[in-house]
């Protein structure tokens, strides 16, 4: 109860505060055009308002194509307000505001010796240009920062959360970039959450980026890159810090970050060694490594084929009971002429993990409906290490070569223990896992523009995977009767393995015609090309060395697939207005054949699948985008393997080699706007499946049990997602509210039975975050969640409340306070239970101003919370879950800057 009072006297508190913004951040408008001595518009030019007082934030605005601007100031400050177009000479006046709105229109000279002006010291902190933002971070930094994050955040437009995920202007910057060349892989939070503040002069935003500059208006790139501009004392020099901590009960951490960055040599290395259970490397940096999360939905098939893989699961794991992490990264790149850079990375990371967790689950939609309580614990050690090595040559603006070769090798081993009661069985089940993978990947891509009208670009990439997994369940009761033909034992000891080797390439050659400005004809021929081996044997080792091989029963797979897709593409884009329109057209043949022993099969199918995109670009703070494409998507080579294999301790799976491609239609809508006048950033997404043919699993369901096979399926199936977010600035608080509804509707096939299952969840979240410079800032969030799971005549409902509060203070000029806590309220309303738990954590920083030693006491956990409670459901189980956590942890660290 006395969290309630608390959160309630938090809110009301700030719920007055804000009232009180509100009532005193009027604005006075400021408004006009911005002209040349001819009276033509110019479009783009900056406005900058630089206030007097300290506390008072800059603002800044950019013309339209009219050449019209509005600023909002604060009423009643000081500005200088400052006016700059490229070519230019720029303009200056002080402007005093009051109540009234006031119309300040501008007249710029042209500047014939603008070369001469490198000589002009004064810098603006803000310019923007069309595609591109600059800001002087050492204008908006205070010099108590410690991280690229910390600087980030004091930024106009700039938004970072608590993973390291930047966003600009409402969009979510998708490469990093230092002195232009790319940073380890490019994603954001290695850069932010380990480069030092201190080291950061500017930071440029490139929106709409291409590496390949000839590319930049061909290619439809909606990424926006973020480029790290480092002090003229660091570009040739070693920098960065070194943190080290010890706490209670044997805890300790090691973390250093060291740069070097010179005109042609760039050393980058951060390193991680800590019992604290902190990840250096989580599963969206690995999306990075494999293409990012954008490429990688455009193939479907490989982005769920690499979340559903041994080595993601471990990454997306981030609760423990224990945990031991120790983790190394560097990244060397090497100009070694005008044209050629040489950049490489390692990643090694060696884990060791102990996980535990008590669920309950409701087996549903079945005769007779029970209830088993699972008990879950492991032992985990994970090996990865990830190497790259990248050549960059540009000979001249009309050519561009890159080629990279990638490897993974990952060896993870653990040692786990299941414990099952239910109506049937009281059963304890050990299971020893041991999986090595090896994966080489190698890609070339060549862009030359061939002439004025037309570009050529030729990418071809080689992919090969090796996968070696082991599992021996051991158990004193039989399991998986009728199914597999177990011999009597005292302890039963099962054994599998596994074998799996693939070599994929692909090629794809694009010609880019440009018509005239408003008209452009692409046209792609490509080829796509696997070869699959899979072998696997599943055998009882018995107690006299003998061993009861299963293949006697169906099982047992020595299956090669092979696959062929070429396709030939043609896409015309076209410009009417505000409007981007490209309508395309792929065409397929494909095929493919099956070989499970002497038995083969060969297959083709011949397939028209549509694209369609439109951009409507209002301006360059509000754009449209739609998207339509038909998928065509073929299963993978566990799915056609036609013989039993087992899937876990009480499941066992039979494949299809009939089975063909899945096939399904996408769209999506997006909306932004972001407003720097008034502060407003918005964003609405949806997005629409409908699944014509699809590879459904059917499954056979006794009591925990359960054999499962697949199958073609043609009933239609939906999902709708719908999102949106809106963010308001006022004064020093910012408003947030960001909601998410979802829907889908899929068919189970189970014991014989065909029914549609309906599952709907919405997510609601309500913030206010405070950005003063002398005051402590606060960070309040809280999110509804509502989940509706509807299997014929059962229905399932789970909320969760959950609120968020995190406190950030800077005082006395040296020390830093930080604390955040989160309390959740779940509660499964269909088995009428509630479990309501809270976390904390704090730490307090102290460092005297220009000294390289810092000091600070952090804990995690604070009320020592054991668990965490969450939902899950699928065909026909529904699962109520505790998952335990680590205790508290109490450290005392030292860092020292280089």
């Amino acid at each position: 109860m006395r969290y309630y009072r608390f959160f309630n006297l938090l809110f009301l508190t700030f719920a007055q505060f804000s009232l009180i913004s509100f009532c005193n951040a009027q604005q006075t408008l400021i408004i006009g055009k911005v002209t040349d001595t001819i009276q033509t518009p110019l479009p783009y030019a900056n406005i900058l308002a630089i206030p007097q007082a300290d506390d008072q934030d800059v603002k800044f605005a950019i013309s339209e194509n009219d050449g019209s601007y509005k600023l909002g100031l604060i009423k009643n400050q000081t500005y200088e307000l400052t006016v700059s177009y490229l070519g230019y000479k720029p303009q200056t006046i002080t402007i005093s505001t009051t109540d009234q709105d006031l119309i300040k229109n501008f007249i710029l000279k042209e500047n014939p010796d603008q070369l001469d002006e490198v000589t002009i010291k004064y810098t603006p902190p803000i310019t923007v240009k069309k595609d591109t933002i600059t800001y002087d971070v050492t204008k908006f930094v205070t010099g108590e920062e410690r991280k690229l994050r910390d600087a980030l955040k004091k930024l106009p437009g700039v938004e970072v959360d608590r993973e390291g995920n930047v966003t600009v202007q409402g969009k979510k910057v998708t490469k990093v970039l230092v002195e232009n060349k790319t940073f380890f892989t490019g994603n954001s939070k290695l850069a932010v959450n380990n480069i030092p503040a201190d080291a950061v002069e500017k930071v440029e935003v490139l929106d709409n980026y291409n590496e390949v500059a000839m590319l930049k208006d061909l290619q439809d790139s909606e990424d926006m890159a973020l480029n790290i501009l480092l002090k003229e004392d660091k570009k040739k020099f070693v920098f960065g810090d070194i943190e080290a901590g010890a706490g209670i009960k044997e805890r300790y951490l090691v973390h250093p970050n060291l740069f070097y960055y010179s005109p042609k040599t760039n050393i980058n290395f951060i390193g991680d060694l800590n019992n604290q259970g902190i990840k250096s490397f989580s599963f969206s940096d690995y999306l990075e490594f494999e293409g990012g999360f954008g490429k990688l939905l455009d193939d479907a098939g490989s982005y769920f084929s690499l979340f559903n893989s041994d080595f993601a699961q471990y990454l997306n794991n981030q609760d423990f009971t224990d945990n031991i992490n120790q983790f190394g990264a560097l990244n060397i790149r090497q100009s070694v002429s005008k044209h050629t850079d040489i950049s490489g990375y390692l990643i090694t990371s060696n884990s060791k993990t102990q996980t535990a967790s008590n669920t309950l689950n409701a087996y549903q939609n079945i005769e007779d409906p029970f209830t088993e309580d699972r008990t879950v614990t492991n032992h985990l050690n994970n090996f990865f290490t990830i190497g790259k090595v990248t050549v960059d040559y540009d000979p001249t603006y009309k050519q561009d070569f890159a080629y990279n070769a990638f490897v993974k090798v990952t060896n993870n081993d653990s040692h786990g223990f299941v414990n099952t009661i239910n109506p049937d069985q009281n059963n304890s089940i050990t299971t020893v896992t041991d999986v090595a993978a090896l994966n080489i990947k190698q890609n070339i891509s060549y862009s030359r523009k061939l002439s004025k009208a037309h570009t050529a670009t030729l990418e071809a990439t080689y992919n090969f995977q090796n996968d070696k997994p082991i599992t021996e369940w051991l158990t004193n009761q039989q399991i998986l009767q009728g199914l597999i033909p177990l011999e009597d034992a005292d302890v039963y000891n099962i054994l599998q393995t596994k074998k799996s080797t693939s070599h994929n390439f692909n090629a794809i050659i694009k010609d880019y015609w440009v018509l005239n400005n408003f008209n452009h004809l692409y046209t792609s021929v490509g080829i796509n090309t696997s070869f699959n081996d899979f072998i696997n044997k599943d055998v009882q080792l018995l107690n006299d060395g003998s061993i009861n091989n299963f293949s006697s029963a169906g099982f047992g797979n020595d299956f090669g697939y092979s696959f062929i897709d070429t396709y030939l593409g043609l896409e015309y884009k076209f410009q009417i207005g505000i409007a981007t329109f490209k309508p395309a057209v792929f065409y397929h043949g494909y095929l493919w054949r099956t070989e499970q022993f002497d038995d083969a099969e060969a297959f083709s199918k011949n397939l028209l699948l549509p694209q369609f995109t439109t951009k409507v670009e209002f301006n360059n703070s509000e754009k449209l985008n739609f998207k339509y494409k038909l998928n065509a998507r073929f299963p993978g080579i566990n799915q056609l393997a036609n013989n039993f294999v087992l899937s876990n301790f009480n499941s066992v799976y039979k494949g299809n080699n009939q089975l063909e491609n899945q096939l399904y239609h996408s769209a999506s809508l997006s909306y932004y706007k972001f407003s720097l006048f008034r502060n407003l950033n918005f964003n609405l997404n949806t997005s629409f499946n409908k699944r014509i043919k699809s590879v459904k699993t059917v499954s056979e369901l006794n009591g925990i049990e359960s054999f499962n096979t697949t199958i073609m399926f043609d009933q239609p199936e939906h999902n709708w997602m719908l999102s949106g977010r809106v963010s308001k600035k006022i004064n020093k608080i910012r408003y947030n509210l960001s909601s998410r509804f979802s829907y889908n509707d899929y068919f189970q096939i189970l014991n014989s039975e065909t029914n549609l299952n309906v599952s709907k969840s919405i997510s609601s979240t309500i913030g206010i975050e405070t950005s003063f410079k002398n005051h402590p800032n606060v960070e309040i969030n809280y999110t509804k969640d509502f989940n509706n799971y509807k299997a014929l005549n059962n229905v399932s409902n789970f909320e969760n409340d959950q609120l968020e509060v995190i406190l950030e203070y800077d005082f006395l000029n040296d020390f830093i306070f930080k604390a955040d806590y989160t309390f959740d309220n779940y509660t499964n309303k269909s088995l009428d239970t509630k479990t309501t738990f809270d976390t904390a954590n704090a730490s307090l920083f102290y460092q005297i101003e220009d000294s390289p030693w810092g000091f600070e006491i952090n804990a995690t956990n604070l009320f020592d919370t054991r668990f965490k409670q969450q939902n899950s459901f699928n065909a026909f189980v529904i699962s109520d879950s505790r998952t335990f956590i680590l205790p508290r942890i109490v450290m005392f660290k030292v860092s020292y800057k280089l």
